[in-house]
């Protein structure tokens, strides 16, 4: 479904990804690991094209490198934003509309189903979404995004600063999202969540890919996770 070779991206003279491919295949779900400053988030934004890319990015089997990221976002592939973007002034039930790909054309997954998922949401339905905390703004995004229909979904380090149990909260969604069949790529920390619920992991290094493999190949790489992971 999608398939990256040679991929990479600058910021100004900074030469951040250096040649990374991975692919995903339909339903799969792939996990990128590494420390903070390896090129992760970079990734999934040159996939995106919200950073300039250079090398070969197809999804579905076209040419996606160097498009507008709303063209990207229209063939299918969504994309959840590490600092959980949102609109303030807009309610909850705003935001989530503004998600939605056709409103003429249901897709597979319904406003009144995301309020259903989450209570807390349905209970803050018209409130404005600033006032939501960040674990209820993380699924706010992840709900949004899933209301467009993607058939494949980036989710740029979902977890990042919520409490634990919040973090259990997110990794049951996203487990639940795997299992509609909606292929994701995750770009996480946390190796716990990663390792349940992936068929395979990527881990990144110095801009590049320097393990490829499943999760109980990770499992059993003491010398990879010392080296490349916090762990």
């Amino acid at each position: 479904m999608l398939e990256v070779r040679n991929l990479h991206a600058y910021y100004g003279k900074s030469h951040i990804l250096q040649g990374v491919d991975l692919d995903i295949a339909a339903g799969e779900v792939v996990s990128l690991l590494g420390r903070n400053g390896v090129g992760r988030s970079t990734t999934v934004k040159a996939i995106m094209g919200e950073v300039p890319p250079q090398g070969t990015i197809r999804f579905k089997g076209q040419d996606i490198a160097g498009l507008p990221s709303y063209k990207i976002a229209r063939l299918g592939l969504g994309y959840v934003p590490e600092h959980r973007d949102i609109f303030p002034s807009l309610t909850v039930r705003q935001n989530l509309i503004l998600g939605i790909k056709d409103p003429r054309r249901p897709g597979k997954w319904r406003l009144q189903e995301m309020l259903d998922m989450f209570p807390n949401l349905a209970r803050r339905a018209d409130t404005p979404a600033g006032v939501l905390s960040g674990g209820e703004k993380q699924m706010l995004t992840t709900c949004r995004t899933l209301l467009g229909d993607p058939e494949l979904m980036m989710i740029d380090e979902p977890t990042e600063g919520l409490a634990p149990l919040i973090v259990q909260q997110v990794g049951e969604l996203i487990a639940r999202i795997a299992k509609a069949g909606v292929a994701i790529l995750l770009v996480e920390q946390k190796l716990s969540i990663a390792m349940k619920i992936s068929n395979r992991v990527y881990i990144m290094g110095h801009g590049r890919v320097v393990f490829e493999g499943t999760p109980e190949q990770l499992k059993n790489n003491a010398a990879i996770r010392e080296e490349w992971l916090e762990v």
